[in-house]
Order: C-alpha cells, then sequence, then structure tokens
C-alpha cells in the first residue's frame, strides 16, 4: 500500500510503514537501490537488501528503500517491488539527481544513487541515510593530471539536510581532493571511533578526520546542533568491521589494474566506477564483495541507531 504525497506526474509515494512510523515519530532510514541492481551480482543483491531492511528493524528503526518504478518515487518498498529492483532482467537505469525529472516525467524506472536517493529522502520527511561508500573526485586517469569527473554526490550532501552513513568514499576515488570539496560545502564530516578518515575496503586512508565522535547520542546532537544554523548535510564515516578489511597489498594492485583498465577501453562518467568495482569484485575472486556486504550492513546498522538517537 502507498501513500502518495505529490501529485502525478512527478510523484514521491512512501509506503504505509514508512509514512505511519514518520507521522509517529518513529526512527526511518532511508537505504538507495543502484546497490543493489548495479553494485552486486543477481541473486546476491536480493539477499543483501534485505538483510539491510532487516537489519534496520532490529536496530529499532523502520527501512526506506528508494527507487523510482514506472515514473514514481518510492520512498519504502514492497518486497514484490525489492525483487523487481534486483532482478536479473530489471532493466533500471542508475538514477542521479540530475536524472530524476526527465525519468519521473516520462513514467521511466531506475536505482535510485546516494545523490537522489538523499534528495527523496529529504523530500519525504527522513534525515537519516545509510549506505556503502560516497562518489567524490575521481583519480585522473593514466596519463592525465587533472580531472573533472567528480561525483553529484557531493552537491548533493551540500544542499541537503541528510545524515549519510558510509564507510568514506570509494578507495578508487581522489580523497584528499573529495575532502576539500565537502569542506568547501560546509559539510561536517565525523569519524566513528576513529581517528582516520577510512577508504571503503580499507579502515583507513591514512587522512585525519576532522571530528571524532564515539557512540550515536554524540552523533545526534552534531546532527541536531548542525541543522539549526545550516542546510547542507553531515557524513560520518565508519570504517569497516577489521574482520572484513581488504588487504591493502591486494587493494592496492587491483586499483592500479582498474585504473589501467579504464584508461585502456576509454571509459569516463558514470561507466568509470562500476567498471572499477567489477574488476576489484571479478580479480579479488569475490573477496571485495564480501566487504563491500559488510561494510555497508555496518553502515546502516549504524545509522539506524543514531536515527532512533535523533527520534527520541
Amino acid at each position: 500500500m502507498l501513500t502518495v504525497i505529490s501529485p502525478a506526474p512527478h510523484r514521491l509515494a512512501m509506503s504505509a510503514e514508512v509514512a505511519d512510523a514518520l507521522a509517529g515519530g518513529t526512527a526511518v532510514v532511508a537505504l538507495e537501490s543502484t546497490i543493489l541492481s548495479h553494485g552486486l551480482p543477481p541473486g546476491r543483491n536480493l539477499e543483501v537488501g534485505r538483510r539491510l531492511e532487516r537489519t534496520v528493524r532490529d536496530a529499532g528503526a523502520v527501512p526506506a528503500t528508494i527507487a523510482v518504478l514506472d515514473g514514481q518515487a518510492l520512498v519504502g518498498l514492497s518486497p514484490v517491488q525489492l525483487e523487481r529492483v534486483c532482478a536479473p532482467d530489471a532493466g533500471l537505469d542508475k538514477l542521479s539527481l540530475r536524472d530524476l525529472g526527465p525519468v519521473l516525467a516520462l513514467g521511466g524506472s531506475g536505482a535510485t544513487t546516494v545523490a537522489s536517493t538523499a534528495v527523496l529522502a529529504h523530500a519525504a520527511g527522513i534525515g537519516v541515510f545509510g549506505t556503502g561508500g560516497l562518489g567524490g573526485v575521481h583519480l585522473p586517469l593514466p596519463g592525465a593530471s587533472v580531472t573533472w569527473d567528480v561525483s553529484a554526490d557531493l552537491g548533493a550532501l551540500a544542499r541537503t539536510p541528510v545524515l549519510v552513513v558510509c564507510s568514506g568514499m570509494k578507495s578508487i576515488l581522489d580523497i584528499p581532493a573529495t575532502l576539500e570539496v565537502l569542506e568547501t560545502n560546509s559539510v561536517p564530516v565525523l569519524g566513528y571511533r576513529t581517528d582516520e578518515f577510512p577508504s571503503f575496503y580499507l579502515r583507513s586512508s591514512g587522512l585525519p578526520v576532522p571530528r571524532r565522535v564515539d557512540d550515536p547520542a554524540q552523533v545526534a546532537a552534531i546532527v541536531s546542533a548542525h541543522r539549526h544554523f545550516a542546510d547542507s548535510g553531515v557524513l560520518l564515516a565508519n570504517p569497516i568491521p577489521p574482520e572484513s578489511e581488504m588487504d591493502r597489498e591486494l587493494h592496492d594492485r587491483l586499483l592500479a589494474e582498474g585504473l589501467e583498465l579504464v584508461a585502456s577501453r576509454a571509459v569516463s562518467g558514470a561507466d568509470v566506477t562500476p567498471v572499477l568495482l567489477e574488476h576489484f569484485h571479478t580479480a579479488s575472486g569475490g573477496a571485495s564483495l564480501d566487504a563491500n556486504e559488510e561494510l555497508v550492513v555496518a553502515n546502516v546498522r549504524l545509522a539506524a541507531e543514531v536515527a532512533v538517537e535523533l527520534a527520541s
């Protein structure tokens, strides 16, 4: 059952469970769908999608997986809709913020990225979002000295008052440059029980975090205070669990190989990250998939814990 909260054709609809939770002041956590449709193989993606929703519930919050289906932005998917998003033949586009208008207006379907998920979550009244990694400034390809490839996630976070819980940026990105962009856009960056900024598959990028926090109550207090004075989001960087961290030597080798692969295929734009991640998954024998799953589970659990604090 859906509760439509904006008129066609630009529709935003919440599941009855999510709508009831928000109306009653219960904690809700937004979840993206691109990680399911584009980041994990069929079969496993549905298992992970269900596991993420179960993890949020076990922590005392309501999950709101977000996607666009048949011209409707859905905040909270039914079991059937989740299966559709994860189906091998789903054929869903990857929707960043710039894509929402055209796809909604033309009745299309797609999976939401960090940028579009954050904006749709905020539009629905959800202030906490758990995901795997944040997009950022891409590393220059071999032979190049600069890049203009910057994820829309950063602009969305600069303008959307949502807490994003992730394991930092994917280590295939230029992390120092990305942190500079976040600073310029007044996005607080917090490290959860760490003094060093994580880099997705690795617990540390070697860079310090501006602020360390050690429990969900501290995070909730910072988010509440920030929202009194700014419209930007907050980034909570939660390192991958120690037992799930990739071997650093393997990681560095795969990254170098992946960048060479991207350059040799002349891949650019939104296609860069999927190609790099596919190389990681294939060349690591599935180790990166395991790491990806465990870090996102840890992140949505932490997101739910913070959401519960904010709702209390």
